[in-house]
Parts: C-alpha cells; structure tokens; sequence
C-alpha cells in the first residue's frame, strides 16, 4: 500500500537570517528516501500561522499551483506587485522570487509538484511546458477547483495505489492549468519548445553568472552559434545573446530587491571585473541605475 509521506520541514515563511541572500525552499525534506509525489495544503493551514504573509523566497527545484477560491490579497513576484482577485488560478515557476499576503479568511490550496515530476509527465513538442514556465495570475476554470478538491482527498489517503492516482491527476492538473494559460494569453509559438532551446536555458541557467560568450554556449551544445542562434531567435524572437543577458539582469533586479548587498558586490557575484561596468549594463537593460533601481523598488513605485 502506498503510505503518505509529509516532509515539510520547513516553513515558507521563516525569517532570513542572512539578508545578503535570497532564501530558497524546499517542500520536501532532502533525505535518501523519495519525497512524496505531490505536496496539497490549504491556503489557510500555513498562511494563518504567519499572518496571511508569506514573504519573498523561491523555490529551486519545485513548481506551484495556488487556487484561490474566495478571499483574496497580492502576490510580490520579482519585485512587482500582482493582485489577487478570486476565483483566480496562480502558476508559479520554479526559480522565481515570489511572496504572498492573504485577505483573512481566504480559501484555496496550494499543489506543489518536483521540477522531475513534471519533465515525467510533460511531453516534448506538445507546447505545454511554454505557457508553465512564466508565472501568471488567470481566471480559474470551475474544472481546476473541482481537481484540486480531489487531489486534497487523495494526498490524504492510505489506499493502494495513491501515488498512481497522485501521478495522474497531477498530469491533469498541469494540462488543466496550461489551458487556462493558454486561453487567457497570446498563443504560443508551437515551434518554440524546442530541445535545443531547454538546453541552451538549462545551460545559460548553470552559467550565467560566468559571462560566457554565445560560442562559449555553442561549443557546449555542439553546435555552431550560427546555428544556435538561429533557433534561439526562430524560437523566441531574439538572439542567444538577449536570453544570457535577460537572465543576468533578472538576477541582478532579485539581488538588489532582496538582500543589502552593494551594486558593486552584485556586479562581482555576476562575473563583472568592473562595477562601472555592471552599473553601465544594468542602466542600459532596465532603464535605471543600480541604485536607483532599488530607491524606487524601496519606496514601491
């Protein structure tokens, strides 16, 4: 029989001890055996502990649904403010940095699913993974309520083959919110979700705090960095460049939102020799300096 594992060990709302850092979280307890197939709670069963406020931290290797059945509140993701309005589906990546504060007394739950349980139940060129990928706030379908109901049942069971019935109805549940997504949103291109583009952000996710070239890139994936630029750009619309770029100052943006580290400290932890010219590339992506990017994150504009 398929016997329930709960190793939540610890709480997404714990303070940090380190303000340099941003804090990451695991549901799961990192431990030899394998963690549960899915983690479901409440909304309320956490949030009441700590206020209603969850407060910025990411996840490394998990991904997130939250349903909100009736309440209410704002979501903080990568520095930017989300309202809440329900009945509202919530996808969350993994990666992000992103916070909660709840209206007292809101409903719902939150399906939390390994980044491997996905690559298991998300087929290539099927589009799904494109629309999971950016986290979104979108109205939710009565399908998805009805769900997550269930798999609160099932996560809360001991009957034989639990964790069959959990694989399956968490397959669905990504299917079900990948549609909501997608009908609230700009389709996406078909051709986007390629196998050399999940590498190459694979790899520029490992890398990008080296500043490796796009031949640095392209020497790793065996291909020539025509060649990879050309699916990059056929794929999203911008060069290979960008994408390196894109998710350096994304880092960048986290590190000045979250912890106290200098703009000359977060130019060294992302590989520039040079704070001048961290502070110069920064202006020209984000339209801001360094500093008065976090003026601005600070005062709440």
């Amino acid at each position: 029989m398929d016997q329930p594992r709960n190793f939540l060990y610890i709480s997404n709302m714990a303070e940090p001890s380190d303000s340099t850092a941003i804090r990451n979280y695991n549901l799961f307890g990192e431990i030899a055996e394998v963690p549960d197939v899915v983690h479901c709670e409440t909304i309320p069963e956490r949030s009441e502990l700590h206020n209603w406020e969850l407060r910025p931290h990411r996840h490394a290797r998990l991904h997130q649904v939250l349903i909100l059945c009736s309440g209410g509140g704002n979501a903080q993701i990568e520095g930017r403010s989300l309202p809440l309005i329900p009945p509202v589906l919530i996808n969350m990546p993994h990666g992000f940095v992103h916070g909660f504060r709840f209206q007292q007394g809101t409903e719902g739950w939150v399906i939390t699913l390994s980044v491997d349980l996905m690559d298991e139940a998300l087929r290539d060129r099927e589009g799904l993974r494109l629309p999971l990928s950016e986290p979104c706030a979108v109205p939710l379908p009565p399908e998805i309520e009805t769900l997550a109901r269930r798999i609160l049942t099932e996560y809360h069971n001991r009957d034989f083959a639990r964790a069959q019935i959990l694989r399956s109805q968490a397959g669905a549940l990504l299917g079900l919110a990948a549609r909501a997504i997608h009908a609230d949103q700009a389709p996406p291109d078909p051709h986007a979700d390629t196998p050399l583009l999940r590498r190459f952000e694979a790899l520029v996710e490992e890398n990008f705090r080296q500043r490796l070239p796009v031949a640095a890139y392209a020497a790793r994936l065996a291909v020539s960095p025509t060649h990879l630029n050309r699916v990059i750009r056929q794929a999203t619309g911008r060069p290979a460049s960008a994408l390196i770029a894109e998710r350096m100052l994304r880092e960048a943006r986290r590190l000045l939102t979250y912890t106290t580290l200098s703009a000359a400290q977060i130019g060294y932890e992302l590989g520039f020799a040079d704070p001048a010219h961290f502070s110069r590339v920064f202006t020209r992506g984000t339209g801001l300096p360094p500093r008065a990017f976090r003026q601005r994150m600070e005062q709440g504009d």
